[in-house]
């Protein structure tokens, strides 16, 4: 195969991609606010620095815009819309008065655990409605997706 031709292989993996994970997504989002719960009422960057302050516990605000690839007076807002629902609290970092930590409080913990469990679950009914073959395909490339996710 020339060059050329793998470039127009790749370009064409590329739009595929694009468009598809585009639309599932919107699908995740549309169903998230069809839940009819305080998560409808995020925004999708606030809830993915939710979900990422579950999982690490505490962050610094810049620590959580780099995880979340935004620039930090971005995330300033994002924080701030967070505190306001009471679902992050600010504390003093441990070792640098200068700086502070996020954590989540129980409210947002169950949030992101509500949110995460009924997705999953649409998800679930979705992937039963394909093949083993393609289930298989899919969780083959759940980690190369994740790799170009954080690259």
């Amino acid at each position: 195969m020339t060059i050329s031709a793998q470039s127009r292989s790749d370009a064409g993996l590329a739009t595929a991609l694009r468009i598809s994970v585009s639309r599932l997504a919107r699908r995740l989002r549309v169903e998230r606010i069809a839940q009819g719960s305080i998560a409808q009422e995020l925004s999708d960057t606030q809830l993915a620095a939710l979900a990422a302050l579950e999982r690490h516990a505490t962050m610094s605000p810049g620590e959580l815009a780099e995880h979340e690839k935004v620039q930090p007076p971005s995330m300033t807002r994002v924080i701030a819309a967070l505190e306001e629902r009471r679902l992050v609290t600010r504390m003093a970092h441990p070792t640098d008065r200068r700086q502070v930590v996020l954590t989540v409080t129980a409210e947002g913990r169950d949030l992101v655990h509500q949110t995460r469990r009924l997705r999953e679950a649409w998800l679930a009914r979705r992937l039963q409605e394909l093949s083993p073959q393609e289930r298989a395909t899919l969780r083959a490339a759940a980690p190369i997706l994740e790799k170009l996710s954080q690259s």
